[in-house]
């Protein structure tokens, strides 16, 4: 089975979040060698698709595992799995994917640009989390706010881009603070650069220290930078020393996630699932 690497939310190899892409010809095979091969490919996570039989709601089911366990939501491994289809002539125009989390699309367009509408998650507001200002170093804290069950962040609002961009947690305290992980975010210093608000998100509870660009966490991002700037079409950029772009477009209920993405790596799995 070939197996690849894909670099999604940018257009240059080694910048964005890379994410495995496993394409299989039928039904998946036992979870725990699924997620032997996302542990295997050590990336914060590694999406397996297969095609559905026409005439149904989705053309191709899809999961996302990363080292240490399956996640309901994965934007850039969503992005890359469509990147794969489009790029093998597997799929063309919209594809319809579902997932424990509902059915999701992607829409390639003439740009190259990838177009994903995923569910617009909730925003609760809630307390800080005792201790949670030690677990990010001490950086003053705006507010914060939980997200729907798909979702499962805490998004934690911070005074500024610089104090986002130098953030030092201490990824095993924030362990404790989320069902999956801790989203930080302030407001773009300068929208003149190209975005309109920054963030970076640790998930150590699955394993990933920090993500560099993470597609679902922007599902919570959209209606939090969208109250507070008053537009519906927004830039967000993520990341530290590893980033990527992801504009995102506020509907309603659905949130449009819009990036590039690039293959970097194409490789052959020689371990077959059991019983293959």
């Amino acid at each position: 089975m070939r197996i690849r690497t894909v670099d999604a939310f940018t257009d240059r190899p080694f910048h964005g979040n890379p994410a495995g892409v496993l394409l299989l010809d039928s039904a998946f095979p036992a979870d725990a060698w699924l997620q032997q091969v996302a542990a295997e490919m050590n990336l914060s996570e590694t999406a397996f698709a297969h095609p559905l039989p026409p005439g149904g709601d989705a053309d191709w089911a899809l999961r996302w595992f990363t080292p240490a366990g399956e996640v309901d939501m994965c934007g850039h491994a969503t992005l890359a799995t469509a990147h794969v289809l489009a790029t093998a002539g597997l799929a063309t125009g919209l594809i319809r994917f579902s997932a424990r989390c509902g059915v999701l699309t992607a829409e390639t367009a003439d740009d190259g640009t990838i177009t994903m509408d995923f569910p617009t998650s909730s925003l609760t507001p809630v307390p800080a989390p005792g201790s949670v200002d030690h677990a990010l170093g001490g950086a003053p804290i705006l507010s914060v706010h939980d997200t729907s069950a798909h979702i499962g962040d805490l998004v934690v609002e911070l005074a500024d881009e610089r104090t986002v961009r130098e953030l030092q947690p201490d990824h095993g305290a924030l362990r404790a603070f989320a069902r999956r992980g801790v989203i930080v975010t302030a407001a773009a210093e300068d929208p003149s650069r190209g975005y309109d608000f920054v963030s970076r998100g640790f998930f150590p509870a699955f394993g990933i220290d920090e993500d560099p660009v993470t597609g679902s966490a922007h599902t919570a991002l959209a209606p939090f930078w969208a109250r507070r700037l008053g537009r519906t079409e927004l830039t967000g950029l993520q990341g530290g020393a590893r980033q990527g772009l992801v504009r995102v477009t506020l509907a309603g209920e659905r949130t449009l996630l819009t990036g590039r993405a690039v293959t970097v790596l194409v490789g052959e799995l020689l371990v077959p699932p059991p019983g293959a």
